[in-house]
């Protein structure tokens, strides 16, 4: 009998690292030191946020609490009826994004696809918006709203903002870019205007509508000056307006507003944590990209 001899297991060699050529290394240099200033002022907030509010307006300040403490948190949410704002923000955001999204989307198709007297010149206003400061409307708009009997109310801080002439623009630009052979074979096979858009256009353009969603939330949420001009409940305050009105009757608590920063600022970091692939995605396809 032949003695059978074992083959020892091919070991696998790794791939030699390659040398990091000296364009990478100041690349990842340069990365590295724009990372910590963009993120030494939200460190700076969070450690701030967990400090007393003697230890905070200290001098010298130094970073880390020397006692950690959540007396500002515990404060913000018993001098403030945060919970109140919070939800108002969300409200607010979330119907003025649908809303949003919504026209931007018929009106970008619109201008895009179809044609009719006075589409140059109706296209030319809704463009000369984007040249229009929100704060100059500021007046009109209040006194428009107040004549309808809508101040301190949630269509109120909605309507106004829902004015989308950059959104708009965006999805019009996308819109030029889809192929007109996708909805010409949809209208031989019987399909009219409003199944092509629902059907055909509309799921070919998610990454630009969920671009405009994103940025549409961000700028709603941040919104501070239209709903200070049209609420005076506080049960209606959103959150930046909330959180002034809170610092402003007791004098500028550094802890609690870093605190109430945080938290009005949490969802903010939670929509680009979990959709920044959606708003790479709808810059790439969109006029943003310098189409």
């Amino acid at each position: 009998m032949t003695a059978v001899t074992e083959v020892p297991p091919r070991v696998r060699r790794r791939a030699p690292r390659k040398k990091w050529t000296p364009g990478q290394i100041v690349l990842t240099a340069i990365g590295v030191l724009v990372s910590g200033v963009f993120t030494a002022p939200f460190v700076w907030a969070v450690f701030t946020s967990l400090k007393s509010e003697t230890e905070a307006v200290a001098v010298p300040t130094h970073w880390v609490p020397q006692e950690w403490t959540i007396q500002a948190w515990q404060a913000i949410f018993e001098t403030g009826n945060i919970t109140n704002w919070f939800v108002n923000s969300v409200v607010v955001s979330v119907c003025v994004t649908f809303v949003v999204v919504l026209v931007s989307a018929l009106a970008g198709y619109g201008f895009a696809r179809t044609d009719f007297r006075g589409k140059n010149a109706l296209l030319g206003l809704v463009m000369a918006g984007l040249m229009v400061s929100p704060a100059v409307l500021g007046v009109p708009l209040f006194t428009t709203v107040q004549s309808m009997g809508m101040v301190d109310t949630y269509w109120g801080m909605i309507l106004p903002q829902c004015a989308p002439a950059a959104m708009v623009y965006i999805l019009y630009k996308f819109f030029q870019g889809v192929p007109k052979e996708l909805e010409e074979a949809a209208f031989i096979d019987g399909a009219g205007r409003w199944r092509v858009f629902f059907t055909i256009v509309l799921p070919l353009s998610r990454p630009s509508l969920a671009a405009v969603g994103i940025f549409t939330f961000i700028a709603s949420w941040n919104n501070f000056l239209w709903p200070y001009m049209v609420t005076n409940n506080p049960d209606l305050m959103t959150m930046p307006n909330g959180i002034a009105t809170v610092m402003n009757s007791y004098g500028i608590q550094w802890a609690q507003l870093m605190a109430g920063g945080l938290m009005a600022g949490l969802p903010l970091i939670i929509v680009f944590v979990f959709f920044q692939r959606q708003i790479v995605s709808g810059v790439a396809h969109t006029g943003l990209a310098g189409q």
